[in-house]
Order: structure tokens, then C-alpha cells, then sequence
């Protein structure tokens, strides 16, 4: 074992206990039924006493990871994300994760607020409540008035916070290295990439000054829009765990009964709301990735307000080309499109199959696209199109798995405003936008633009590498390097055949031939040449009968 390796095992000993405890507990949980006695079930049981006993994978996984608290609450709602890694069942139960963290106290509140911004707490603001608004997994919320008479929210990050974030992660990597290289089935999914990929999304949410960079560009991207208002972040009180922002002045989605007092046109909202994120993804490339009620408000004017901007989705210029493809595909009912759209953007496992692939898409294809906008449920379809990812072992990118989340998502919570809301009928318009985009003259331009570089670079390295080729033959350095796969094994079993077979008919012309010692005029050298042939023979049949391949000679 490496001294750091030791060291970091030494130091994160007891949390490692705790969470493998943990979650053997909810594993072992499965083979209670109703029919096992009382006592034996009140043994499973949270760290708040509520039974779990013969609870489905999903809650109990829910469960589990509320119990070890910030990070693997964080690790859940990612995995909410990626429907294509754990299945639609445990994302959609993982989107119900909820931190119930306790505040930290108003010493603790101070000490970060004057040792982040550098400044007394009552030089940086008149007002200041100390009793939170809400406390959630990494920070807690604060209700303050700056001294030139603006109300603000401070979002502040808990005490120590990040140390122990950095102790989870620690332990999630070697899990999930541990995972790979002894459990075939999760290797599939690549846990090392996905826990890399966690603690990458997890350190950008401990950055809060990363969610006011996404704020402010949330707020250019819509400031031509009258009915959608970002609020706006102060960032000469904000720090890497400060984040200090306007207070809005209006009021959840979700309250049914002030859109009811205030007499809100909700079909409006709802469209409003929608077509902002619609935005997001198709025009900017930029997107809000966590569009739960409680993050969308009504402001006066039916106008729409966003909160949160520290988990956030982004589609480069390739993928969001892709995506545009599949839109298009399916717009025009394409499955081999469809299927090779699909195939450009995932990660394939080894031994894919294209065409099992094809099928499945164009069984799902014959399925939706023949419905009505009306009657068409786009979060079933996403949900299914996950599923035959998933099920051919494909992984998608970040920025998709957390778009189809989003899509899902946006659908329900729309549907609090509307019940007869149809995203499907707001999608429709963007694909002629996505068409024209596509044939217009700046983008064919634009492209020239970029293959002109790319065969310039070519034209001009060409003759300096003709020449260098030259060079080395006449010199005698010129070498030719061929790699071969999978040629040794082949070329083994081959030989191995040739030597069984010829041992074989050797031992049978000694055999024939009565070479001495003989046993009742049997040639003993013979019958014990051919025995050792046909033992030759046995193990290399073995060996192809378990390897169920010509390509293995571990067996040999």
C-alpha cells in the first residue's frame, strides 16, 4: 500500500465505517417481508426511527444516502440526473432528496461572513436576520438590508463544510475503484468517470462566486426579455462561500393559493416559463438544471423569476449540433438517423450491437411519433428512450442526461400552472428554427471558415513531412511499426493444434510400425504417444469450450 494511499485510509477510517455500515444495513433490508416477525423488522430502522423494512431499492437508496448526509445527498440528486446510469425508478426517487441540515450558529455566521469579505459584519450590512429562511445540505440563507437601504439575501456556506466534502469524496473514489475492478456489472457504467465527474459538478457548487458568473449570464441572455427576471448579484458581498443577491419580491409557483389571490394568468406563466428554458438550451446553450417549483417564482406583472443558478447544464457546439439531429430525426420519423445520432454521442461498451440498437429505436419511434401532440407524454417517451440507452450499456454526456432531467422536469412543474400544458406544442416551433439555422448561408460560411484552417494547417505541414519521411530513407531510420490485436492468441492455438495433431499421427505410425516394448504385439511408446495427443487434443477443445472464443489462452 502506497504511504498516501495509507494515509488517507488512517484518516478517513471511522467515516469509511459509518458509510459502509450504512449502506449494508439498507442492503440487507430486501429479504424482510410482511410475514417476518414485528421485532425482526424493527431492527431496520433510520437514524430518525422510521422503519424501512421491505422497502423497494429506490426508497431504500433515498434513505441511505439522506442518512450519510451532505455529500451523498448531493451524490443523489446528480444521480437524479443521469436516468441512463441508475434507470428512471431510482432517478426519479433520488429527485426527491432533501437536506435537513441544522443551522450554524450565529457565531458561526459571523466568523464566515467577516473572514470571506474581509470586513466587519456592521460595516457590510445596516440589517442583518440571523434566523435563517432555509438551511439546506451545503449552505443556509439569510435575510439582510445593505446600508443604502436594498434588501438582499445572503446565501451562506455551513462551517467546515467543505473539509468534509473533500473526506466523502475521497472515500467515494476508492469505492467506486473498488467497484469497477470486482463487480463486472457496475464497471459497465464506469463509477471512477461517474465520481470523478460528481466531485468536478460538487466543487463548482461550493464556488458560489462560480453560481454569480452564471446569474450575471443568465441575466444578459434575458435582458431583452421583459417577462423573465433574473435577480441581480452583488459581488462586492459575495466570496467563494458568501453569495449575496436581490431579494425578490413575489412568491413560489407552487403556492396555489397567492396564484389565486393575485389572480394570475397561469397558462401565460406557464408558457413564459417554459419558453425560457427552451431558450436556454436551444439558443444560448446555457442552461438552469434544476427547474423544481421551488426555484421558479411569480413576480408582479406575471413575470417569471429564477433562483439557484449553482447547478447548470452546457451543450458546446458539436453536441448542441447533435442534439439539433435528433430533434430533426425524430421530427422526421428517421430511426437509422436516430440511432446514428445516438451512437455519435454516447460512449459504446465493448461488444455493442448497432442494429439491436435500431430496432429498439424504431419500435420506440413507431410508438410516439404517430401520436398527437396533444395526447403525446413527453416525460414517458424521454423516460423510455432512457431506458433503451441504458439497456445497451450506453452512457450518455453530462450535458444530455441533465437536458432530458430538465425537459422531465419543466413538463411537471408547468403542469402546476397548467394542467393542459403541452411542452411538445412549444418544441414544435423550434425545430423550423433548428432547420433554418442549419441551412443558412452564415453557418456554411462559417464551416468553410473552419475546414479552410484545418487543410491550411495541412498544406502547410505536408511538404515538411514528406520531407522528413525522405529523409529517413535514405538514412536507413525509416521503420514501420504494425500493431496487431488479438494476433498472438490466435497464432497460439493455432501451433497448439498443429502440435496435438502431428504428436497424434506420430504415436500412430509408432503404433502401427510395432515399434518395442510391446504388450500382446502392442507398441507400449505408441499407445503412450497417442495418449499424449489426444490429452493435447482435450485441452485445447476446453479451452475454446470455455472461452467461447478463439481470441482467449489464458485456458492453454
Amino acid at each position: 500500500m502506497k504511504l498516501n494511499t495509507f494515509s488517507q485510509f488512517t484518516s478517513n477510517a471511522a467515516r469509511f465505517h459509518e458509510i459502509v455500515t450504512v449502506f449494508v444495513k439498507y442492503g440487507l433490508a430486501n429479504w424482510v417481508r410482511e410475514k417476518d416477525p414485528e421485532f425482526i423488522k424493527g431492527l431496520f430502522k433510520t437514524s430518525k426511527g422510521v422503519n424501512f423494512a421491505g422497502e423497494p431499492l429506490p426508497v431504500r437508496l433515498r434513505m441511505a444516502l439522506t442518512e450519510l448526509g451532505t455529500t451523498f445527498i448531493k451524490l443523489g440528486q446528480i444521480l437524479s440526473t443521469r436516468a441512463d446510469l441508475v434507470g428512471p425508478e431510482i432517478a426519479h426517487e433520488l429527485s426527491r432528496l432533501q437536506a435537513d441540515t441544522p443551522a450554524d450558529s450565529r457565531e458561526q455566521v459571523i466568523r464566515t461572513l467577516e473572514s470571506e469579505l474581509g470586513k466587519p459584519l456592521e460595516e457590510l450590512f445596516a440589517e442583518f436576520d440571523f434566523n435563517p429562511l432555509g438551511s439546506a445540505s451545503i449552505g443556509q440563507v439569510h435575510k439582510a438590508c445593505l446600508h443604502d437601504g436594498r434588501t438582499v439575501v445572503v446565501k451562506i456556506q455551513h462551517q467546515d463544510i467543505e473539509k468534509k466534502i473533500i473526506s466523502d469524496l475521497e472515500i467515494l473514489a476508492s469505492l467506486a475503484r473498488l467497484a469497477e475492478k470486482y463487480d463486472p456489472e457496475l464497471r459497465l457504467y464506469q463509477p471512477q468517470a461517474t465520481v470523478a465527474e460528481f466531485s468536478r459538478t460538487l466543487s463548482k457548487e461550493l464556488d458560489y462566486l462560480r453560481e454569480l458568473r452564471n446569474m450575471e449570464l443568465f441575466a444578459r441572455n434575458f435582458a431583452d426579455n421583459e417577462k423573465v427576471h433574473i435577480p441581480a448579484g452583488y459581488g462586492e458581498y459575495s466570496g467563494r462561500r458568501v453569495l449575496t443577491m436581490e431579494m425578490l419580491d413575489g412568491f413560489t409557483i407552487a403556492d396555489t393559493g397567492k396564484l389565486q389571490a393575485a389572480n394570475c394568468d397561469t397558462k401565460a406563466l406557464a408558457r413564459t416559463g417554459a419558453n425560457m428554458y427552451l431558450d436556454m438550451v436551444f439558443r444560448d446553450r446555457f442552461f438552469h438544471a434544476d427547474p423544481h417549483p421551488g426555484n421558479i417564482w411569480v413576480l408582479p406583472g406575471d413575470r417569471i423569476g429564477l433562483l439557484d443558478s449553482g447547478m447548470v447544464g452546457r451543450l458546446d457546439e458539436a453536441l448542441h449540433d447533435e442534439l439539433e439531429a435528433m430533434v430533426l430525426a425524430v421530427a422526421d420519423n428517421d430511426p437509422t438517423e436516430l440511432t446514428d445520432c445516438v451512437i455519435r454521442i454516447c460512449t459504446l461498451p465493448g461488444g455493442f450491437d448497432r442494429n439491436a440498437l435500431r430496432i429498439d429505436i424504431d419500435d420506440f419511434l413507431s410508438e410516439y411519433v404517430n401520436q398527437s401532440l396533444e395526447n403525446m407524454d413527453l416525460a414517458a417517451a424521454l423516460n423510455n428512450l432512457t431506458a433503451i440507452i441504458r439497456r445497451h450499456y450506453l452512457i450518455l454526456p453530462t450535458g444530455i442526461s441533465m437536458l432530458i432531467r430538465v425537459l422531465i422536469m419543466l413538463e411537471g412543474t408547468s403542469r402546476l400552472l397548467d394542467q393542459d400544458f403541452s411542452l411538445n406544442d412549444l418544441i414544435q416551433p423550434y425545430t423550423h428554427k433548428m432547420i433554418a439555422r442549419r441551412l443558412a448561408p452564415k453557418r456554411f460560411f462559417s464551416r468553410m471558415r473552419k475546414s479552410y484552417k484545418d487543410w491550411n494547417r495541412l498544406l502547410t505541414m505536408l511538404p515538411r513531412d514528406l520531407e522528413d519521411v525522405l529523409n529517413r530513407m535514405r538514412e536507413g531510420k525509416f521503420d514501420v511499426h504494425l500493431e496487431h490485436r488479438r494476433l498472438d492468441a490466435v497464432v497460439n492455438r493455432m501451433v497448439y493444434g498443429v502440435l496435438s495433431g502431428a504428436v497424434f499421427l506420430g504415436g500412430c505410425m509408432v503404433l502401427s510400425s510395432g515399434i518395442p516394448p510391446l504388450v500382446r504385439g502392442v507398441s507400449v511408446i505408441g499407445s503412450g504417444i497417442i495418449l499424449l495427443g489426444c490429452f493435447l487434443a482435450f485441452r485445447l477443445l476446453r479451452a475454446v469450450a470455455r472461452s467461447g472464443s478463439l481470441y482467449k489462452e489464458d485456458d492453454l
